[in-house]
């Protein structure tokens, strides 16, 4: 199939870059085609945000979006911020305390997943063709090396490789220009960062992973607006970073969750079991408890900022969104800048649509993101990683403080933190061991009941989409190193350490997978890989 544009992933970046397309060409009056493929089973089904949403970049694509019926029902009313202290105590901060950016005026509450079905629905109203359920599995190259579109993968294959009596062949979709769009640690965003050197001079890339999940409060304790952030106590015991944020929406709903940033030492750490302390402490409980959770997910979070940006323009296409990395980490918000880096794309691609030779490369679009306020809030921001992996929490923390309030992020210099997320592990052996209380299944659950929660499905006659390019190493090397991490840095119980009578063993449960990457950003060895599964696989998130 042959299309103009091709955009992998109906996330905020590429339905924003879809709208936008279609609505240059039609005030150029030239006819364009645009197809966004989801590899989630419905536009929505595979978004995971927080999210407080910054309405900046949706102004600009839909100025009338109140109107239109954009489901951004419930703006912050309060701030709140805290620091916990202990397992019982916390210090709530002063507004002052905090660094400016992450003030949150203006902002709205909102389900991303929501948002993103609404943002199809408008693409599919000026022309878009969105096609839900087909996993973008292989990028395309022309004979001169440029990509040239994707093609999504076979179904219907057993977990031998062979074709099955539901078999049905995927799709090579053409285009002159590719974008990719599929979120953080994209894993075609992945290749073609090695394949063309995207990153090369490039801080690597670094993550976190954050857990969330939905109650519904008794309302005598919801307050309609309140943001609540906080850091601390449970990570700063193992010496580790990230926080915590708790959301009140509409309808009774809380949104809460955890991240905690990849750059961890201690291999004993669980980033899930630290998630279901924190709910525990009693400025987080005094909301949960009479409750009831209603839903579950997780997912890797790309926040090394402008000093891990790559190089986002290629022959043929461009990175954006997450894709290539463009959350603002000192706001704790991604969908802003998102959706602005599809709006950048989507001028550079119709630019160059409507030239007489459009060019391979789109070398217009670095200029263009240099003349946004994307970059503006990228560059402001870019020290955010090096200030917490060098100084630590506490110094950190007071470092970003004088860096956003004193100087607006405008310091005269730059950090950077040249060690992967993965390459930070210590042996197991040198640190100190974690005991996690068991869960009370009122507040903490244990992370099978929260997979189901997830309404994560595969098929489970299929290859396995959690390759390893070695299976001796998790026995033999990260066993005996790490007390296997796999084991505790996973979310969703896929990786187990399994003994019977032949000895122990790796056991990959796939089919628990909720698409977080983790596992393909922390493991030591660098040895696990996320492919795509088969289309419709994975999470089915309602409102997430």
């Amino acid at each position: 199939m042959e299309f103009d544009v091709v955009i992998v992933g109906a996330g905020p970046s590429g339905l924003s870059a879809a709208c936008r397309i279609m609505q240059l060409a039609q005030e150029n009056d030239r006819e364009l085609t645009v197809c966004v493929v989801e590899k989630g089973s419905e536009v929505g089904a595979h978004i995971l945000s927080g999210a407080v949403l910054e309405p900046h970049a949706l102004s600009e694509l839909f100025p009338t979006w109140e109107e239109m019926g954009a489901p951004l029902k419930t703006k912050v009313t309060e701030d709140h911020f805290y620091f916990y202290t202990g397992e019982k105590s916390a210090t709530k901060l002063p507004n002052f305390a905090i660094p400016k950016p992450t003030h949150n005026e203006g902002n709205y509450i909102v389900s991303m997943g929501n948002v993103c079905r609404w943002l199809a629905e408008q693409a599919e109203n000026l022309g878009v063709e969105v096609y839900p359920g087909f996993a973008a599995s292989e990028v395309l190259y022309g004979d001169d090396g440029s990509v040239k579109g994707i093609a999504t993968g076979d179904m219907g294959i057993s977990a031998e490789g062979e074709e099955k009596d539901s078999y049905m062949r995927g799709m090579e979709l053409h285009a002159k220009y590719t974008l990719f769009a599929e979120g953080c640690r994209g894993h075609l965003g992945k290749q073609l960062i090695s394949k063309f050197g995207l990153d090369d001079g490039k801080d690597p890339q670094h993550y976190g992973i954050g857990i969330k999940e939905i109650w519904e409060i008794p309302p005598e304790k919801h307050q309609p607006g309140l943001v609540v952030h906080g850091l601390g106590w449970p990570l700063k015991e193992s010496g580790s970073s990230g926080g915590a944020f708790l959301y009140h929406a509409d309808d009774n709903q809380v949104y809460i969750g955890f991240i905690t940033d990849l750059n961890y030492s201690n291999p004993h750490v669980s980033p899930y079991e630290e998630f279901q302390r924190w709910k525990h402490h009693p400025e987080t409980l005094k909301y949960l408890e009479g409750g009831s959770r209603l839903s579950y997910g997780a997912r890797a979070i790309a926040k090394g900022g402008l000093n891990s940006l790559p190089q986002m323009q290629f022959p043929g296409g461009l990175l954006i969104g997450c894709d290539a990395g463009t959350l603002n980490s000192v706001k704790i918000k991604g969908n802003h800048t998102a959706m602005k880096s599809g709006l950048v794309a989507a001028e550079a691609v119709v630019e160059a649509l409507l030239s007489d030779a459009p060019p391979a490369q789109l070398d217009s679009f670095e200029a263009k993101v240099r003349d946004s306020w994307l970059y503006d809030e990228l560059y402001s921001t870019r020290n955010f990683s090096g200030y917490m992996h060098k100084f630590g929490f506490m110094l950190g923390a007071a470092m970003v403080w004088i860096d956003q309030n004193i100087f607006g992020g405008k310091v005269p210099f730059t950090l950077h933190d040249s060690k992967p997320d993965y390459a930070v592990l210590k042996p197991a052996a040198e640190c100190a061991k974690i005991t996690y209380p068991k869960p009370d299944n009122v507040i903490s659950f244990d992370k099978l009941s929260s997979v189901f929660l997830s309404n994560t499905n595969h098929e489970e006659d299929q290859p396995c989409h959690l390759t390893l390019a070695d299976s001796a190493i998790p026995i033999q090397s990260n066993l005996p190193i790490y007390d296997e991490p796999a084991q505790r840095y996973c979310p969703a119980g896929v990786y187990e350490v399994v003994e019977d009578d032949q000895g122990k063993r790796f056991q990959i449960n796939a089919q628990n997978c909720v698409h977080c990457k983790t596992c393909d950003i922390k493991d030591p060895a660098q040895n696990i890989t996320w492919v795509t599964p088969e289309g419709f696989g994975g999470p089915n998130y309602p409102n997430m």
